[in-house]
């Protein structure tokens, strides 16, 4: 019946999405030969499949066995499907709130200890304190940490609302290596470009790089571009335009997510993992000799 009208005289010669009627396509599902568009292509050893027979788990050629390890569906990156496609997003979500009741609680005296700074005497610690002191961790930690009620809510907002499908599309693993690649990037650009004294601290930076990477996923995918690139200058707008934004975070994480997004989409698949990971490895690299090249400045 979902093919009916694509089958009928006079109707069109390109094969319509069973789940999208306006969009042709010329990818069919590896297990029940219906034909699927972008959206709904789950990538898997072979070609693609639906999303009904990877829910279902509907067996190839009568096979009632369960499939290989091998053989699972895939997503567009080649990630594992799961029941969660937003779980990692979750706990990102859940470590940040967390972290910020901490603050909330404890004060600047636990904020001083893990945002980014340079090189500077910290208030409420004693001695210099910096990444240039030997507390690369700073990098890390900053990204997890936030100011105050309205930094912390836009932030989480965006996560959620960029960071939940983007995990879906490339799975858990390369999901969480890409936002603490490009929070990474975002940090050592600021610690390489900011005062030494000028603490900084937010999810900005891994956030701007989801923005970067579902810029290049929905290109990948042929969808409206314009959503998309509106929101991201909005973004810009106010990085540049309001006062005390570490803009260098927002572009680091950016150029980051985009690299390191486009390695993870339109890696071949037979070379995937090891394009994937490079391109990640590849960042951590630069990562390393900004942080570098800064330390010996200010030591």
């Amino acid at each position: 019946m979902e093919q009916a009208a694509a089958d009928a005289p006079g109707a069109r010669s390109v094969p319509v999405c069973y789940r999208h009627p306006d969009r042709e396509t010329g990818v069919r599902c590896t297990r029940c030969d219906r034909p699927i568009c972008p959206e709904c292509m789950v990538d898997a050893s072979v070609g693609f499949q639906c999303p009904d027979c990877v829910r279902g788990g509907t067996p190839a050629s009568g096979d009632t066995a369960p499939a290989p390890a091998d053989n699972r569906p895939r997503t567009l990156a080649g990630g594992t499907l799961t029941r969660d496609p937003r779980l990692v997003t979750k706990v990102l979500i859940g470590l940040n709130l967390a972290l910020f009741l901490v603050k909330l609680s404890l004060g600047d005296v636990f904020t001083n200890q893990l945002d980014l700074i340079g090189r500077a005497y910290a208030p409420h610690l004693t001695g210099i304190q910096g990444v240039a002191e030997g507390q690369w961790y700073r990098l890390l930690t900053s990204m997890f940490l936030h100011g105050g009620y309205v930094h912390i809510l836009f932030n989480m907002l965006s996560l959620w609302w960029i960071g939940g499908p983007l995990e879906g599309a490339l799975g858990r693993a390369r999901y969480l290596t890409l936002y603490l690649v490009c929070g990474l990037a975002g940090g050592a650009l600021t610690y390489l470009l900011a005062a030494p004294n000028q603490p900084s601290l937010g999810a900005s930076g891994a956030i701007f790089g989801l923005f970067g990477a579902t810029a290049v996923l929905m290109r990948r995918l042929k969808y409206e571009m314009r959503p998309v690139i509106v929101l991201l200058v909005v973004n810009l707008i106010i990085t540049f335009g309001v006062p005390g934004i570490a803009w260098q975070a927002h572009i680091g994480g950016l150029v980051a997510g985009v690299v390191v997004g486009y390695a993870m989409i339109h890696a071949p698949r037979e070379r995937r993992a090891l394009i994937q990971y490079g391109a990640c490895a590849l960042v951590l690299l630069v990562v390393a000799v900004l942080t570098l090249v800064r330390t010996l400045q200010l030591t």
